[in-house]
């Protein structure tokens, strides 16, 4: 699997209207400005992987390729609901830590796929998703633990309104559980410093942003 990309439409500037004063809303840069701070966090993430000594080398079956491998597409979909959710949820706060999870996972994505590289491994690998979990999670209908459904995806590219906030809230929340779950099955299987590294910096930032869900779940609900 390779780091994801984004489709011309994640790049379209949005328009807002100017206020009463005549001035520009500060979205007005829309998606564009993301889509900049996304790939400066790849990039960052990439170098951060180039930095780090390494002084083993996981083989392709290993619990560490398994864990960059899938954990990649997991994040490559909470980068897509984000720049959704930037584009077009109504609350500010929702915007916002948009941004932080589109920038956040798309550094780490970077951090992972530098991993692959370091140790030779191709991004995609022979053994099917989660086949690295010794606790025997699944793979239904192609989709890992929290990930989203493509009916789910549609459902909130079409939203509008506040029903943008509260669906990207909803599967956010989910995706987070799903992820922490790799990220615990992760940690309890491998020795590998930098992995261990990485993973508890994942599963630090995904607690703490499932609390600011849980409230903005509660905020969206009175909008």
């Amino acid at each position: 699997m390779t780091a994801p990309t984004t489709t011309d439409s994640d790049y379209d500037e949005v328009q807002a209207a100017p206020d009463e004063g005549g001035r520009a809303p500060a979205r007005r840069y829309g998606v564009l400005a993301l889509a900049i701070m996304v790939v400066v966090g790849l990039l960052l993430g990439y170098a951060s992987g180039l930095l780090t000594p390494r002084l083993t080398r996981p083989g392709d079956a290993s619990v560490e390729a398994g864990f960059a491998r899938d954990m990649t597409t997991h994040h490559a979909q909470a980068v897509e609901m984000s720049l959704i959710a930037y584009r077009s949820a109504t609350l500010p706060e929702v915007r916002q830590i948009a941004v932080d999870i589109a920038t956040g996972q798309q550094g780490e994505i970077g951090a992972m796929q530098t991993w692959l590289r370091e140790w030779e491994l191709s991004p995609t690998g022979s053994k099917p998703p989660m086949s690295w979990m010794s606790d025997g999670a699944k793979v239904k209908d192609g989709l890992m633990p929290g990930m989203a459904t493509p009916q789910q995806m549609t459902a909130l590219r079409d939203a509008q309104g506040i029903e943008v906030d509260r669906q990207f809230l909803t599967l956010m929340y989910n995706h987070h559980l799903g992820g922490i779950h790799m990220i615990d099955a992760a940690l309890d299987e491998t020795d590998n410093a930098e992995v261990v590294r990485v993973a508890q910096v994942m599963k630090s930032t995904q607690q703490t942003e499932l609390n600011n869900l849980r409230h903005l779940q509660d905020q969206a609900a009175k909008g």
